[in-house]
């Protein structure tokens, strides 16, 4: 079966030396894949038994962080519609919705409701910015809306004194992003 390549070593004998240098990387190679493969599923297969065992530990309202939570009467689906709602009726474009626990849930992870709405109006932000260019970290606005371990829905947001001292705004700019009390508080109602 390897007739020629016997005579071939004949004619040039490194050809057996590369042949044989040859297999010997493949067969390395072969034998990392294999460990490869077998390390990736052994790490899968862990952190899905983790993640089913493991007992869910969910946020908890803030305690002096500059983040003011407020409780809301709705599920979180329910306050999320009527925060669009109401930011639809002021006028303020809401950028983006960012389903947390749903993403969670399409890698396979549990996650108690958990969204995040990003809005704000060019307008009402832009004198802010030009006053103190570090408030861009902070804006677009944002409100969180979650559930807790007890099935309390609670509505949170940066508190207006937290980010007047994080970026050391006038106190007359604030009036430009108090709309997010006002959405909290009747989102929740």
């Amino acid at each position: 079966m390897f007739d020629w390549l016997v005579n071939w070593t004949k004619v040039n004998p490194y050809v057996l030396v590369l042949w044989t240098q040859a297999v010997v990387i493949a067969s390395f190679l072969a034998l990392v894949g294999l460990a490869m493969a077998i390390y990736l599923v052994t790490v899968r297969d862990s952190a899905s038994i983790q993640s089913e065992n493991r007992e869910e530990s969910y946020m908890a309202p803030a305690t002096n962080k500059g983040i003011i939570d407020r409780p809301s009467n709705h599920s979180v689906e329910q306050t999320v519609d009527r925060l669009k709602n109401i930011l639809q009726s002021k006028g303020v474009t809401l950028f983006a919705l960012v389903d947390h626990s749903g993403e969670a849930e399409k890698v396979g992870m549990k996650m108690r409701p958990t969204k995040l709405l990003i809005f704000g109006s060019p307008k009402a932000g832009t004198p802010l910015m030009l006053a103190a260019a570090s408030i861009a970290i902070d804006l677009p606005l944002k409100i969180l809306v979650w559930e807790d371990s007890q099935e309390k829905v609670w509505i949170s947001y940066n508190s207006l004194d937290y980010l007047k001292e994080r970026h050391e705004l006038p106190q007359e700019l604030l009036a430009n992003i108090a709309i997010v009390e006002t959405l909290a508080v009747q989102a929740g109602e």
